[in-house]
């Protein structure tokens, strides 16, 4: 009995400590967009530190594809979905750059 009371602990920690990290993982620090107007280099770090609400950029709350949720016809654009939540967000906290050449980069 009391080695299978020691098993559920451990596997509880385990279990704990697991969930933990999944939960920590923010994605990486920094995100490159190619784009035809240049490179977009994204500091998505800073804009965690700004905003801890991932819903606020990523509706679904965590990354996923558009085509996950939307088939081939009614999925968005990457470059309206970009521009309408980015420089929308910054133009609405008069905080960020909104002009082309301020995010991508040739």
């Amino acid at each position: 009995m009391k080695k299978i009371l020691v098993l559920l602990i451990a596997l509880s920690l385990v279990t704990l400590a697991s969930m933990s990290v999944i939960a920590n993982d923010k994605g990486p620090a920094e995100i490159t967009l190619e784009a035809s107007m240049g490179t977009v280099n994204f500091n998505h770090a800073a804009h965690q530190e700004r905003n801890s609400d991932c819903t606020t950029c990523h509706h679904q709350g965590e990354f996923t594809n558009c085509h996950t949720c939307h088939d081939g016809t009614a999925a968005p654009k990457a470059k309206k979905v970009f521009h309408a939540s980015c420089k929308g967000c910054h133009v609405e906290l008069k905080s960020g750059p909104t002009k082309c050449k301020e995010c991508h980069i040739k």
